[in-house]
């Protein structure tokens, strides 16, 4: 991809993540209470929660606040109800957006995401207007220098879809969504450590965003991921550094 690093997007991205933990754990949560109640409080019996308590291990959260929530979503104890809503649009460039979230009140949610959306360049758009433009999937990452030929062998043999070796040297493991936890174990079983591993929607195509274009996306994006409701950001934009 002309332009910019796709490895150098990744960090980038990673970095905005980090300076975000405060956000974390309360993200985390909602998505340990919705998995619990749609397929039940057994991480054993549901693949969703347990890469959600994966992803509370990650930010350091006590067990006994995991199994707080898992109660309250399954009716043991008092707690809120969340929904999950996406919702869809452009940015800066006809950059395609896709907004995941999780609410206690669609009204607010949808006038702050349409705020952000209008104030910051970009439009809220109708279901499925840019959907179509992602693909929901696993993505294993490897940092460049990591072992080509040892991570297509055993991603491959576990099972993965596909393993794409991009241009700055990054090694991408595509798997399906249910075959994400068994790909991702085998490799890591095979001393192979990614440096980011996740179910999310990837984008086919990438629209390259430079200068004060890049910068206005980035600030859409920002305001987007600080919203209170709003779980996960996905987009097409390549940004230059």
């Amino acid at each position: 991809m002309a332009g910019h690093s796709k490895w150098a997007n990744i960090q980038h991205r990673k970095g905005r993540q980090d300076e975000k933990r405060g956000k974390v754990w309360t993200r985390v949560i909602r998505e340990i209470m919705v998995a619990a109640r749609q397929g039940g409080g057994d991480p054993k019996e549901n693949p969703r929660l347990r890469l959600a308590i994966e992803k509370a291990k990650a930010a350091n959260m006590p067990s006994d606040t995991v199994k707080k929530n898992i109660d309250k979503a399954t009716g043991n104890l008092e707690g809120v109800s969340y929904e999950e809503i996406r919702y869809e649009g452009y940015g800066i460039g006809g950059a395609a957006v896709m907004i995941d979230t999780m609410t206690d009140n669609r009204v607010r949610t949808v006038a702050e995401v349409r705020h952000a959306f209008s104030k910051h360049g970009g439009n809220l758009g109708t279901d499925g207007s840019v959907s179509f433009q992602f693909k929901h999937c696993g993505q294993i990452v490897f940092a460049p220098g990591a072992n080509e030929d040892k991570v297509m062998e055993v991603a491959l043999e576990a099972g993965a879809e596909d393993v794409i070796t991009d241009d700055d040297g990054a090694i991408e493991v595509l798997t399906s969504p249910a075959g994400f936890e068994a790909v991702k174990n085998a490799l890591e079983a095979a001393g192979l450590v990614p440096a980011m591993a996740e179910v999310t929607m990837r984008a086919e195509n990438t629209i390259d965003l430079t200068g004060d274009d890049a910068v206005r996306m980035q600030k859409l994006l920002d305001v987007l991921e600080d919203l209170d409701d709003v779980q996960e950001v996905y987009h097409n934009a390549g940004l230059d550094e």
